[in-house]
């Protein structure tokens, strides 16, 4: 065997291994994105990200061909009272052992500039990234009617 077919083997099982430790260690359940209407230029996904891992982690950013730009956002508050959304570049810390809840008026993920619009009953794909567990592809249903407006149910999708 070649050295370069030495390399291509170890960076595939790399690889390989790297995909199933995310796999073992980050689950998403209750995913489900949303957009105002057939002529929105934007949308948002929610959903709750476990880590059943031994050390915390953190979502450090998204990626998904349903928007030009795909980030990770979150609502303040200002001193008068008034929400603002704004772009997350850390990410969000998922503990160890815990959950991290993407909601409505929360933290989230935000497509800007939509490829095409959010239609009832499709999906889109997203690829979150994560610090330690690496990429984690979820194909999240669109759900237009869904009016959970203070986190999610208990069902899984």
């Amino acid at each position: 065997m070649s050295l370069k077919s030495k390399l291509f083997t170890t960076l595939a099982a790399v690889t390989l291994a790297t995909s199933a430790m995310a796999q073992d260690t980050i689950t998403v359940d209750d995913a489900y994105a949303r957009s105002s209407g057939k002529t929105a230029k934007a949308g948002a996904a929610f959903m709750m990200i476990q880590n059943t891992g031994d050390a915390d982690d953190r979502l450090i950013g998204v990626e998904s061909d349903a928007a030009a730009r795909v980030e990770l956002h979150t609502h303040l508050v200002d001193d008068n009272g008034v929400a603002k959304m704004v772009h997350v570049e850390d990410g969000f810390v998922i503990p160890a052992g815990e959950a991290h809840m993407l909601k409505r008026g929360g933290d989230h993920v935000m497509f800007m500039g939509l490829t095409a619009p959010f239609e009832q009953g499709e999906t889109v794909p997203v690829t979150l990234i994560f610090e330690k567990a690496g990429e984690v592809e979820v194909e999240v249903p669109v759900d237009l009617e869904r009016k959970d407006e203070g986190g999610h149910g208990s069902h899984s999708h």
